[in-house]
């Protein structure tokens, strides 16, 4: 039985499979997203979306999806699924299916009476091509299948109706057609391992709906092309393979090209491989740079995302050279920031306070998993001038104060993780000494002291270290209140009481000013008013302003994103703590812990793990549908608590 599996009973109930989302994507950045019955329900979803960086920074949604239909002594059962106005779908393809599964790839079983058909999906690593393979299981009689390509050709941000202005020129191609809706996309080339009739039966198909954008407080409908339809006889045991890409391709390899797709491919099996497929799907190279993607199906490569998820999504995994590709890239990025030079480099967000402190704990993480020499030898420059840019003063939002504390400025732009803007304004409004942010620096004083140090730095690791001291005393007097927890941020006499999980990393870094003590006390606050089944809460239900439910529009939304909703990846640094406190006692807790992620490898979006959750049961997964600090700080817990198991 396949570890991601589901029958007829699930699948032909909408309830419960339209919630159930597939994502698979290639290095090229293009992806393909739906639900388990290929209804589409968001205006991210789509068969073939791609970037056009001609057009713009954006996704593009070229073929929305293909309508299967089976044909058997001149009746047609139309397999696909569309939702239009007053929860009408059509057709209703989805009652004919018996199973779906996606140990390797997402496959899905039909079955229309004596007819059993087999689809196949998988995109080309390196290419914006998505495959897909029918194979006729069972046929008593001649079987025809027809297939009908919905055209969007729109950014995911964007809807299309219907228009004069759409072209509805084609061109054959060898077993196809190729065909643009609108002058700057590419061509798209739709192709077949058969030999079929294509019949041009130009029409649009109005008022498709999009529930989960109704639910988001969007626009929801729109209007999609359909030029024709592909038609073709299949037998039994002959698959016939088809291609959606934006060039032409051989249809005599089509089906060699997919065996040799599905050999590279490692079995969603278990949970580990689950997350190590989910890991692969946010590396994205463009022009030769290596990128992290921050999450599916809206996130670019932020910054702060990129260093946190690394070590997890690369490392973790021995995934060494990946990392190092990816470092180079964000290097780049790194000194064109600190240079203040222009750059076509889509690293983003990287002017934030502590985007540059991260970067420095994901070389400690190379250090401890490649080696300390190897990280000198590779990063030691980078690192060394970042702390210089830092202590030199010249980020714009970085101050280093007398007493070694960081003052950053939030009241105006958002200054940390927690960037929720309503109106122009930070909902979180994190200023002055921020916990988190000088948790980072006084780690980062001291890797870079003992890494200087290593390498015979010994003037510049001698700075450091004094500061780090300076830090360290400073630190204590300043966050640590008679309740043994953390304040959240101080500026001056102001001081943020409630209750926020960004004091976790002052328990969990390797380098603290807490004594084991005070770290403890921090864990047990967390452990009892943070942690849930699914992440650790951004805000204690104690503290004023708890809103764990991230649902409604934007505005609602924005209000309560870091205001009690569950963060899966802050909880890899909480047991990250648990380990080093509790050590091989721990172990059992870690795995009764992780269980909770397990369960939803099967839910949300299959063998991966959403953006966050609701703060209270039954802690449903909301926001993006894969999330690439969740999932990097997941594989990361593992190989942590691998070495734990082998000591």
């Amino acid at each position: 039985m396949s570890y991601l599996r589901f029958d007829k009973t699930l699948l032909t109930n909408l309830e419960e499979s339209l919630p159930r989302e597939i994502l698979r994507t290639n290095r090229s950045g293009a992806y393909h997203c739906s639900t388990i019955v290929d209804c589409n329900t968001r205006k991210y979803h789509g068969l073939l979306v791609i970037p056009v960086p001609e057009l713009d920074d954006e996704n593009h949604v070229l073929l929305s999806s293909l309508d299967e239909t089976v044909i058997q002594h001149n009746a047609e059962f139309n397999l696909g699924v569309h939702k239009y106005h007053g929860d009408n779908y059509s057709p209703r393809g989805h009652k004919y299916i018996r199973e779906f599964q996606c140990e390797k790839v997402p496959t899905t079983i039909y079955r229309v009476g004596g007819v059993i058909l087999k689809k196949e999906k998988i995109f080309v690593h390196h290419e914006s091509r998505i495959l897909i393979r029918y194979t006729l299981l069972q046929a008593h009689s001649a079987t025809t299948l027809r297939l009908r390509p919905y055209l969007a050709f729109r950014s995911v941000r964007q809807y299309t109706h219907e228009n004069c202005q759409a072209s509805r020129h084609y061109d054959e191609v060898s077993n196809g057609i190729k065909t643009c809706m609108y002058p700057g996309y590419p061509e798209l080339y739709m192709q077949f391992s058969a030999s079929n009739e294509f019949h041009f039966t130009p029409d649009w198909y109005r008022g498709i709906e999009y529930p989960k954008e109704q639910e988001r407080g969007y626009d929801f409908n729109e209007d999609l092309y359909v030029p024709g339809y592909f038609e073709m006889e299949i037998k039994p045991g002959e698959p016939v393979v088809f291609a959606g890409g934006i060039s032409e391709t051989n249809p005599e390899n089509l089906n060699e090209l997919f065996e040799s797709e599905l050999e590279r491919r490692t079995p969603r099996d278990n949970f580990k491989n689950c997350l190590i497929n989910a890991a692969h799907q946010f590396l994205n190279k463009q022009d030769g740079e290596s990128y992290i993607l921050a999450g599916y199906p809206w996130f670019k490569c932020r910054a702060r995302d990129l260093f946190i998820a690394s070590p997890g999504l690369m490392l973790a995994i021995n995934e060494v050279d990946k990392f190092e590709a990816v470092m180079q890239t964000a290097m780049k990025a790194v000194y064109a920031f600190m240079n203040r030079e222009e750059t076509t480099l889509k690293v983003y967000e990287i002017q934030h306070p502590d985007v540059l402190l991260w970067a420095i704990w994901s070389v400690q993480q190379y250090a401890k998993f490649v080696s300390p020499e190897e990280a000198c030898k590779n990063y030691g420059t980078f690192i060394k001038d970042i702390m210089k840019f830092l202590l030199q003063g010249k980020h714009p939002n970085f101050e280093v104060h007398d007493n070694g504390l960081v003052f950053v400025e939030g009241r105006e732009k958002a200054a940390t993780w927690m960037n929720a803007m309503v109106n122009n304004r930070p909902v979180t409004p994190r200023t002055g000494y921020v916990v988190e942010i000088n948790t980072l620096w006084y780690n980062a004083l001291m890797f870079t002291a003992n890494l200087c140090a290593g390498g015979g730095d010994m003037e510049f690791s001698a700075e450091l270290t004094a500061m780090a001291e300076k830090t360290k005393v400073s630190f204590v007097e300043t966050f640590l209140n008679e309740y043994g927890y953390l304040l959240d941020y101080v500026n001056g006499s102001e001081m943020d009481w409630s209750v926020r999980p960004n004091m976790i990393f002052a328990a969990a870094f390797d380098y603290s000013p807490l004594d084991a003590k005070q770290k403890k006390g921090v864990l047990d606050v967390v452990t009892k008013e943070l942690l849930t089944p699914k992440g650790i809460r951004s805000l204690s239900p104690k503290s004023a302003g708890y809103n764990p439910n991230y649902v409604g529009p934007q505005l609602q939304r924005d209000y309560a994103y870091h205001q009690g909703t569950a963060w899966p990846w802050l909880e890899g640094f909480y047991l990250e703590a648990y380990l080093k406190i509790y050590k091989r006692s721990a172990i059992s807790f870690i795995e009764r812990q992780l269980i909770g992620y397990e369960d939803e490898m099967s839910c949300h979006c299959l063998g991966t793990i959403p953006e966050l959750f609701d703060g209270n049961p039954p802690f449903r997964g909301r926001g993006a549908v894969s999330f690439a600090m969740n999932v990097g700080q997941g594989l990361r817990t593992i190989k942590i608590l691998e070495k734990y198991e082998n000591q």
